[in-house]
């Protein structure tokens, strides 16, 4: 019989504040920097891997179009709550990622703007 068995049965918005206590439990007793290091590092990861599938910019640079990359993502997902909160007669159509550039590793050049 495992520990979870023992539990009582929680609905939803227990679950959430029992977990909301075990974090703030964990985060009294350890940094949350540390704590949280790997999944920080794991999140910006995939961003890397966005930039630089192949892995052939300069350090820096890469640094540089990960961290505009992970902007945009957060920028995108502000626009998307701002979307879902907004009046359904007031809410225009999303825009799709293509339409935010995240499509595409290279940025485009002006020949091919204009």
């Amino acid at each position: 019989m495992g520990r979870a068995d023992n539990l009582p049965k929680l609905s939803p918005s227990q679950r959430v504040l029992r977990a909301r206590i075990g974090a703030y439990a964990l985060h009294a007793k350890y940094d949350p920097v540390v704590t949280t290091a790997k999944a920080r590092r794991t999140f910006m990861d995939g961003f890397y891997q966005r930039v630089d599938p192949d892995g052939v910019l300069a350090p820096q640079e890469r640094e540089r179009r990960a961290t505009a990359l992970r902007r945009a993502h957060f920028a995108r997902m502000a626009y998307l709550s701002a979307l879902a909160r907004a009046r359904p007669a007031e809410r225009p159509e999303p825009i799709s990622e293509s339409e935010f550039g995240q499509e595409r590793s290279e940025p485009q050049s002006i020949a091919e703007t204009t």
